[in-house]
């Protein structure tokens, strides 16, 4: 197992991930960077380039002005042209879902000027702004919560709630590897819809975010297609998703279920009391699909995490 992990995760730890992250940036910019501290940099979250002011980090969830010139549209898009390795006008065509994914799992979110046909966004015209989130992969986050997540030996569906920022992906995805590696029990075989890339952050084919050895997963792809053909093409125990804000997210759920197949996802929300006032997330618990709920909540660099048993 630890040699097939050492493979998937091969070239992904020559550096720190700031590191990676940052080797999109220009010169200048990279340079002002470094005038942080590399040693403050281990805790780097985001980059900001906003054009016309200075480059901002994001460490410990306070946002703070970097030592370098104002940005402009000629270094948006170089970033753009590294994180893709192609020119500008092509990078802007392979973009209408509005980020690119980076070697290590890094993301690059952009904002511009946007281009529709038929109703449908095709690309970006002009870039205003962009966003290079650190992906860290974290480990060992699902491991005390899996025996109250499990009854009889069987794991049971599980719904991640929590705001913005709290962890509800990271906890997803440790989920998916602990399960996928048996650390409940026996490996399972579980199948992600990574509608956004987030889970698993596909970079021409291979997971950069390591998500266990019998884990399939379906990059790009809307949730309620995507858990459809994994369910009909993989035939998995287990299926995972991330951040249902949808009713159709809701409904492809529900008929996952259908299927006897066990479900993890996340969605926004402060508790089960919170997502019964919102209809989207009541059909979910009155169809009864999940028998966990995992209540995430942060406050500055602290986190605290609760079980909820739903009927």
């Amino acid at each position: 197992m630890m040699e097939a992990r050492r493979e998937v995760m091969n070239g992904m730890n020559e550096r720190k991930p700031w590191e990676q992250a940052a080797s999109v940036l220009p010169g200048p910019l990279g340079r002002g960077l470094l005038a942080l501290g590399t040693d403050r940099l281990d805790g780097l979250e985001e980059l900001r380039l906003r054009r016309g002011f200075p480059m901002t980090a994001l460490l410990q969830s306070v946002e703070e002005e970097t030592d370098g010139p104002p940005v402009w549209e000629e270094e948006l898009r170089q970033v753009l042209e590294n994180a893709t390795q192609s020119s500008a006008h092509t990078a802007l065509d392979k973009v209408c879902q509005g980020f690119v994914t980076l070697r290590g799992g890094h993301r690059v979110g952009l904002c511009g000027t946007v281009v529709k046909k038929d109703g449908r966004i095709v690309t970006l015209r002009e870039l205003s702004s962009l966003s290079i989130r650190v992906a860290r992969p974290i480990t060992g986050f699902a491991g005390p919560l899996l025996p109250r997540l499990t009854e009889d030996k069987q794991f049971l569906s599980t719904l991640i709630v929590a705001p913005p920022g709290a962890g509800k992906t990271t906890l997803l995805r440790d989920l998916v590897r602990a399960l996928s590696d048996g650390e409940a029990g026996a490996p399972l075989r579980v199948s992600v819809a990574d509608e956004r890339g987030e889970i698993a952050a596909l970079w021409r084919g291979a997971p950069q975010l390591y998500v266990g050895r019998r884990t399939d997963v379906l990059d790009g792809c809307a949730k309620a297609e995507g858990l459809s053909i994994l369910i009909r093409g993989m035939n998995p125990q287990v299926a995972a998703v991330d951040e249902i804000t949808r009713p159709e997210d809701a409904q492809a759920v529900i008929e996952a279920a259908g299927c006897g197949v066990a479900l993890i996802a996340t969605a926004h929300g402060g508790g089960a009391e919170d997502l019964n006032r919102r209809p989207a997330y009541r059909a979910l618990l009155e169809a009864r699909v999940f028998r966990r709920l995992v209540v995430l909540e942060r406050r500055g660099a602290a986190r605290s995490t609760r079980v909820e048993v739903l009927p």
